[in-house]
C-alpha cells in the first residue's frame, strides 16, 4: 500500500521509529528499497530521524545505501546532516560511501560541519572523509563551520589537515567569514594555524571585514595576531576608512600606544 507521492507504510513506520511495525511490514513482504517520487526510501527516513534500531533491522533484510533522492541525498548524508552519530556509524559499517555527495557537491562531512556535529565530524574524518573536499561553489567544510561559528569543529578539522586559507569561489576564507560574524572562538582557533592576514583574492582582508562588522574585540584579536592596519583593499580603502567607531579607530591608529596590548585596550 502506498500514499501520496509514493510513500509506503514501511516508510511511515521507519520515519516514526516504530520498530515493531517495521518488523511486521517487512515480514509481510513490504518492499524495503521502494523509492518515493523524491527518491527517498525507508532507510533514508530512518537514518534522517536517527532510528538506529530501524536502520539495523532494515539492513538485515537487504536495505541498500545506494539509492539517491532528487538532490543526490543518501541515508548517510541525511544522518550526517542531522547529527545522528550512531546511525552514521551503522551506515558506514554496512557499506555506505563516506564520499557521498549531494548534487551541489556537499559531502557528509560538509553537512556535519555545517550543523556543528562534533562527534559525527570526528567519525567521518576517522573513516576517511576528505577534510578539504569543497562544494561546487568552492565552499570547504572548514569555511562552513567557521561561517556558522562552530569552533570545536573548526579545531578538529584544522588538526586533521584542513586548509586554513581555502577560499570559496567568491574569494572569501574561513577567517574572513569568522571576522565578519565576530566569532571570537573560531578566530582564535584559526589564528593558531597562521592563516593569511593580508589582502585576499576578493580584494579585502579579514581586518577590513572585522572593521566593517563593528566588533571591537574581533579587530583587537586580528591586530594582536599581526594584521596590518595600513593595508588597502581593492577600493583603495584603509580599514580605518571603513568605520566611525572611535574605539576601533583608536586601535587601528595606535592611539593606545604600540606597546600596549590591543586586547587590554578594549576593556579600559
Amino acid at each position: 500500500m502506498s500514499f501520496k507521492c509514493g510513500t509506503s507504510l514501511l516508510m511511515v513506520a521507519s520515519y516514526a521509529g516504530h520498530i515493531d511495525c517495521v518488523r511486521e511490514l517487512v515480514l509481510q513482504g513490504a518492499d524495503i528499497n521502494l523509492q518515493r517520487e523524491s527518491g527517498t526510501t525507508a532507510l533514508f527516513f530512518a537514518a534522517q530521524q536517527g532510528h538506529d534500531d530501524v536502520v539495523r533491522f532494515l539492513f538485515e533484510f537487504g536495505a541498500s545505501t545506494e539509492f539517491r533522492t532528487k538532490d543526490g541525498g543518501t541515508a548517510l548524508l541525511a544522518a550526517s546532516q542531522y547529527g545522528h552519530r550512531q546511525v552514521v556509524d551503522t551506515l558506514l559499517k554496512h557499506g555506505a560511501n563516506v564520499h557521498d555527495q549531494l548534487y551541489d557537491g556537499a559531502t557528509a562531512l560538509f553537512l556535519a560541519a555545517q550543523g556543528g556535529y562534533l562527534e559525527v565530524t570526528r567519525l567521518l574524518l576517522s573513516s576517511g572523509a576528505r577534510v578539504n573536499q569543497p562544494r561546487q561553489d568552492g565552499t570547504a567544510p572548514l569555511w562552513i563551520a567557521s561561517q556558522m561559528g562552530h569552533s570545536e569543529v573548526v579545531r578538529v578539522m584544522l588538526l586533521r589537515g584542513a586548509d586554513r586559507d581555502a577560499a570559496r569561489d567568491d574569494g572569501s576564507t574561513a577567517l574572513l567569514k569568522a571576522a565578519n560574524k565576530g566569532y571570537h572562538d573560531v578566530i582564535q582557533e584559526l589564528l593558531k594555524f597562521s592563516p593569511s592576514l593580508g589582502i585576499l583574492k576578493n580584494g579585502t582582508s579579514a581586518l577590513h571585514a572585522a572593521v566593517l562588522s563593528g566588533n571591537v574585540k574581533t579587530v583587537a584579536l586580528l591586530l594582536e595576531a599581526g594584521a596590518d592596519p595600513a593595508l588597502r583593499n581593492k577600493a583603495n580603502k584603509l580599514p580605518a576608512e571603513l568605520t566611525q567607531n572611535e574605539r576601533i579607530l583608536s586601535l587601528l591608529r595606535g592611539k593606545e600606544g604600540h606597546r600596549k596590548s590591543y586586547l587590554s585596550c578594549i576593556f579600559d
